[in-house]
């Protein structure tokens, strides 16, 4: 009867178990914020990548000739 009192009352493992809970919480939330980003976050890059490889010809040309 003690030992069932003693499990009862017994609340040691219930904190990590919460922060447990709470960790998956967190990263369940994470992954569906980047798939919601990714769309947008591919077509951000993909414009700067564009951006960059067409103004690398002209950069590359003024640091051949500096004035």
């Amino acid at each position: 009867m003690k030992f069932l009192k003693k499990v009862r009352t017994n609340e040691d493992g219930a904190t990590a178990i919460e922060y447990g809970l709470i960790a998956a919480l967190v990263a369940i939330a994470l992954i569906a914020a980047l798939n919601q980003l990714s769309g947008s976050l591919s077509g951000i890059f993909g414009d700067v990548a564009d951006t960059l490889d067409e103004n690398a010809p002209a950069a590359e040309e003024a640091a051949a000739d500096p004035a």
